[in-house]
């Protein structure tokens, strides 16, 4: 069927809105895709919204961030509007969205994880079935609820050599190794975008590091890498899962803006290289896909340092800013037939495990 998978990342950047033709198994066609960026108000709502959910010990109601979850289901729902138009599809052409929402906490280790943004409406609101809350069921059966886009991975890289691995760089970075047996294991790598561009905007007043240019004008600062690096998730063996705000740019204060970038990417690229250490066998290649395949300085430190191949999933005829959302479709698809979504070698979870809550749409005239 056709399916819309939609996803907004804890950069806060905006919201990546794919459409794909899938089966939910080996079929996987992607059809269309658009990034909706935030603006800047609306990413401060939802960077306030985040922080004071960090502070509460479960989720709650609070005017905050009830507000922060209508925006949003507003902001995705003209997304899809906007999508489909673009794509010269109809609505009653496409049998589910899958709607990730916003992380603003994720915390499994206190048996909850927290996405905000209402299915119900969405589906309302684009006359499409709707799956969300795709993380809590792996939660509370004992997973990490992350990553979850690992199955999407396996299925993209299904007719490819293996053992391979693909790692996302999003605000966190995570892997999956897909081996020559099959076997697919993946997990949470420890921060990548995010660090850096809170960096960035705290010493530049820039969003991001464009291209990694900052963090190439600067000198790695190993004393403070080597900090950074003796913290126990690193030797903890998968499964495991960070929320973004697990690590903080505190112990690069007191270097320079470009030494202070250089050393965080190096940071995000030797925890990839740590990972490595936690997989059943090396993988040959390392396919990179999420927002920072585009910073040209941290490609580079990640060859430097794990000794693989890197290469961005574009050179393979993916879209590499749309995975994870075209990943939300495929899933959305699994659910509404009844497939797993999780597995025990990817959050851990005791047994395959099916995820996400399906939201009707009102049945109206024309459907």
């Amino acid at each position: 069927m056709l399916a819309i998978g939609l996803m907004s990342g804890t950069s806060l950047d905006g919201i990546d809105a794919a459409l794909i033709e899938t089966d939910g198994e080996a079929l996987v066609r992607p059809v269309a895709f658009r990034g909706e960026p935030y603006s800047d108000a609306a990413r401060a709502q939802l960077a306030a919204a985040t922080r004071t959910a960090l502070t509460y010990d479960r989720p709650r109601a609070s005017p905050e961030l009830v507000a922060a979850g209508e925006l949003i289901t507003r902001t995705h729902a003209l997304a899809v509007h906007k999508l489909l138009r673009e794509a010269g599809v109809a609505a009653a052409d496409v049998g589910v969205i899958g709607f990730h929402g916003q992380t603003v906490a994720h915390r499994p280790d206190r048996g909850w994880t927290w996405q905000i943004g209402d299915g119900a409406a969405l589906a309302a609101a684009c006359g499409i079935d709707t799956v969300a809350d795709f993380r809590s069921a792996d939660v509370a059966a004992g997973g990490q609820g992350a990553p979850l886009i690992p199955v999407y991975h396996a299925a993209l890289v299904a007719g490819l050599h293996k053992p391979l691995a693909v790692l996302n760089l999003g605000g966190v970075a995570n892997i999956t190794f897909v081996g020559a047996d099959g076997a697919l294991v993946a997990f949470d790598t420890g921060p990548a975008n995010g660090l850096i561009d809170d960096w960035v905007g705290e010493t530049i007043g820039a969003r991001f590091d464009a291209g990694g240019t900052l963090a190439a004008a600067g000198r790695v600062d190993e004393t403070v890498l080597g900090a950074m690096l003796d913290h126990p998730f690193f030797d903890a063996p998968p499964p495991k899962s960070l929320d973004r705000s697990d690590f903080t740019v505190q112990p690069a204060r007191g270097l320079t803006a470009a030494d202070g970038a250089a050393t965080l990417t190096a940071f995000t690229a030797e925890t990839v290289a740590l990972a490595l250490s936690h997989l059943p066998a090396r993988p040959g290649r390392l396919i990179v896909v999420g927002g920072g395949r585009h910073n040209a300085t941290m490609l580079a430190m990640l060859a430097e340092r794990t000794g693989l191949a890197v290469e961005p999933g574009d050179s393979i005829g993916w879209n590499g800013d749309g995975i994870e959302a075209e990943g939300f479709a495929y899933m959305a698809v699994r659910t509404l037939t009844g497939r797993p979504i999780s597995f025990p070698g990817t959050t851990g979870v005791a047994q395959p495990t099916g995820g996400g809550v399906v939201h009707r749409a009102p049945v109206t005239d024309g459907r």
